[in-house]
């Protein structure tokens, strides 16, 4: 038996429910940005493509993807099929029917304005959380590093990458590694305690962790997200994806 397999068995009653985190509209928005697209214009092919790439990834991590997700993907293919088939010679006379992705278009485009409105919000200081009186120090003191939030997609595409480096899987050999999600919790919280700053998110996997231990980390990591344990941020925008303890 393969070592995914084993754990696949043994992982089954672990899930890691989503709804604290995005959905499928912000994973689009994700992956229109990755892409460097233009929203008005989005090549379905690629989107569609990636999208239910993300959602393998979900599926490996025992993710509990809400219908929603589910829902835009058929979408997504519902849309990708209409746009390969002829335009009729009656639509041609017409001048064609609507663009297939129009009604996606503008959702989304309606949802972003909404997400920036909320961002622009967020980022205005809240009386006693981030307006204080405090005394002023004589001498300078270190300031605190910039962060900028991480969503959920761009942690699965950090963790995707670390999956990347794992050992190669060996068929009829068996190698687990006894410590389960939340024992991982305890070590990973132990580990930042004691470092007692951020650490760069690949160095929480080891170097020559089995795909089991990366996996196990990963939910770990999640758990503590969501658990607000931890805040998953980066200094600059696509620069290394850091984890602090709350």
């Amino acid at each position: 038996m393969a070592e995914n397999d084993s754990f696949s068995e043994e992982r089954q009653p672990y899930t890691v429910r989503l709804e604290m985190f995005e959905g499928p509209l912000d994973l689009l928005l994700h992956l229109i940005q990755k892409n460097e697209l233009d929203i008005t214009n989005v090549p379905i092919s690629l989107i569609t493509e990636q999208y239910l790439e993300y959602l393998k990834l979900m599926k490996v991590l025992n993710l509990d993807i809400a219908g929603e997700y589910l829902l835009m993907a058929s979408t997504l293919l519902h849309i990708k099929s209409r746009m390969l088939l002829p335009a009729s010679p009656g639509q041609e006379e017409e001048g064609g029917e609507e663009d297939p992705r129009a009604e996606l278009v503008r959702r989304l485009l309606e949802y972003q304005r909404y997400k920036n409105a909320a961002g622009e919000l967020e980022r205005r200081p809240v009386l006693e959380r981030d307006v204080f009186i405090r005394p002023v120090s004589a001498g300078g003191e270190e300031s605190e590093e910039e962060r900028i939030e991480v969503t959920l997609f761009e942690l699965l595409e950090a963790f995707r990458k670390v999956l990347q480096r794992a050992k190669p899987e060996i068929v009829h050999e068996v190698f687990l590694d006894h410590i389960t999600v939340e024992e991982k919790v305890e070590e990973i919280l132990s580990l930042l305690q004691r470092e007692k700053r951020s650490m760069a998110f690949h160095l929480l996997f080891p170097e020559e962790a089995s795909r089991r231990m990366i996996i196990v980390t990963f939910l770990a990591i999640l758990e503590l997200v969501k658990m607000k344990l931890v805040r998953i941020f980066q200094q600059a925008p696509f620069e290394t994806i850091r984890v602090s303890p709350v």
